[in-house]
């Protein structure tokens, strides 16, 4: 399976490999800066740059089409089954620090460097919870901000371990 992911991005330059892994929902930046930093010649502030660049990228357009969006997939009745799952989903892992601090429980609930609490989530939050685009915005960037911090330091840490014990 590696070796096809390999072959698949042969060519492409590391930094543009991760500013697309850090654009991706789930993976997103707490994926792409680890890899970066194990997989590639990348310097460490390169490495976050072009993570946190491409976790920026979809917060607008996310946060401002996702509803409407939403609304149009709601009239399937597939997608209106997903999205009642994916926002009850996000009502149940939110409710304790988004409803209790509002835009600084959102920039908690991204910057908890987890699978599933990064910006698309955090994105789904704000509407769920209600929370105008100029309140969430500079929530989700806070958020990715310090869940970046937090990735680099951990990476760097098991990296420097790795290559103490080898």
């Amino acid at each position: 399976m590696a070796e096809r992911f390999a072959e698949l991005f042969a060519g492409i330059p590391d930094q543009w490999i991760t500013f697309i892994i850090g654009m991706l929902p789930v993976v997103e930046l707490r994926g792409a800066i680890p890899w970066a930093l194990a997989a590639t010649d990348l310097t460490t502030q390169s490495a976050v740059f072009w993570a946190v660049f491409g976790n920026a990228i979809p917060i607008v357009p996310v946060l401002l089409l996702l509803e409407p969006v939403t609304n149009l997939l709601r009239k399937i009745k597939f997608f209106d089954r997903f999205f009642n799952w994916l926002f009850e989903r996000t009502r149940r892992r939110g409710k304790k620090v988004i409803e209790k601090y509002k835009v600084v429980g959102l920039a908690m609930f991204v910057g908890i460097p987890l699978p599933g609490t990064g910006i698309w989530t955090g994105a789904v939050a704000a509407l769920v919870f209600g929370i105008k685009f100029r309140y969430a915005l500079p929530a989700l960037v806070a958020g990715m901000l310090f869940a970046g911090t937090m990735v680099t330091l951990a990476s760097l840490g098991v990296i420097g371990f790795i290559k103490v014990i080898l």
